[in-house]
């Protein structure tokens, strides 16, 4: 029976791995994936949510290059790898863009950056405790290339992408799990027993099916809160209908098969012949489900995010970009809406090219 199960999975992967768009596809997944988990590593700005803003350098173009200042905080801002890894670097440091410095014995005297063609007044910086300031000089003023530019707050660009990034990427692995951890429940006990505790589970299902999603996960999400972890758990409780209906005609078909009847001649428990001998041949379906419901838990949460209930600012997110940015569309700078609202397009494309390389590679009909 192992032999028999691994040279299924093998076939299948086999199968998989000659669909092009599909292998493509889960690669570009990778990568995101990756990037959204190490994004204060490799972003350019590694603060929290990366939230520095110059306002004077704001909605500047790709490739924008500018010299920085940068006066360090007098505060002790020591923190573990770990809370860096998973928070960025709680900078309490002042950054100033400038145009021009000179440096004396004494003090710096620099010049801002102000933008459109007009020239700043130069200022002089002293601070206590620094004796060598062409050694300060060296150490705090650098050239920072922002390579998508900045938004209309001054804020990196790339940093916020990458770091939005985690957002849609969490939001799919959370409602993914409680749309299967509700919908494998609801399905399984419906398709099993049948008869009235079936007719109940499908009334839930069809009165929440019913609901336009969009409605009731703003619905949730009014009732729970604006919000990071209510957008999750909103967004889960509305993708378990699917899961539900599909895990449900899965085992009313399951449940007549032999080895169930042998099972429960064997005197089973119900629950261990649904665990043990059902779920496990359901498994293929509920794959390119989750796949899907992925994809539009990206989207569900883009669109939350634009209507100002999604995850809340200083917090990046792909869809609150676009609502930051769609009037600069017609204002010259298109760029600063298109960046993101490609991001979601390429995600939401990859799952479901992934979602449908898996539905072609589990097919036991092909």
């Amino acid at each position: 029976m192992s032999q028999r199960a691994n040279s299924l999975t093998g076939l299948a992967l086999q199968k998989f791995k000659k669909n092009f768009w599909g292998v493509l596809s889960l690669l570009y997944i990778v990568l995101c994936g990756l990037a959204a988990l190490f994004a204060y590593v490799i972003a350019p700005d590694s603060s929290e949510n990366a939230n520095q803003m110059h306002l004077s350098i704001h909605s500047q173009g790709p490739g924008f290059t500018v010299d920085i200042l940068t006066i360090p905080a007098q505060v002790d801002a020591s923190q573990s790898f770990f809370s860096k890894w998973f928070s960025g670097s709680k900078n309490a440091s002042t950054e100033i863009p400038v145009i021009s410095y000179t440096i004396s014995e004494s003090s710096i005297t620099y010049t801002q950056y102000v933008g459109d063609g007009v020239e700043g007044m130069p200022k002089t910086l002293e601070i206590d405790g620094v004796e060598d300031y062409n050694a300060f000089a060296k150490a705090n003023i650098s050239s920072r290339t922002f390579l998508l530019g900045t938004d209309k707050y001054g804020r990196d660009l790339l940093s916020r992408m990458l770091i939005g990034a985690r957002i849609s990427f969490s939001i799919g692995f959370v409602a993914v799990f409680i749309s299967l951890l509700i919908g494998l429940l609801m399905g399984s006990l419906a398709g099993y027993f049948g008869g009235k505790i079936d007719a109940a589970i499908m009334w839930v299902i069809n009165v929440t099916w019913s609901i336009p999603t969009l409605l009731l996960v703003i619905a949730i999400t009014l009732a729970l809160g604006k919000g990071y972890w209510q957008v999750f758990i909103a967004v889960g409780l509305t993708m378990w209908v699917e899961v539900a209906r599909v895990v449900r005609g899965q085992v009313m078909g399951v449940k007549q098969m032999q080895y169930v009847t042998a099972a429960r001649a064997l005197g089973y428990t119900d629950g261990r012949i649904i665990i043990k001998h059902i779920l496990p041949n359901v498994i293929a379906p509920l794959i390119v489900i989750s796949a899907a419901n992925f994809a539009g838990a990206i989207l569900i949460e883009s669109g939350l995010s634009f209507l100002g209930i999604g995850a809340q600012p200083p917090t990046p997110s792909w869809g609150a970009m676009i609502k930051d940015h769609y009037s600069y569309i017609i204002l010259g700078k298109p760029y600063l809406a298109l960046i993101p609202g490609i991001a979601i397009m390429l995600l939401v494309m990859a799952f479901m090219l992934v979602g449908n390389a898996l539905r072609d590679a589990l097919d036991v009909k092909s």
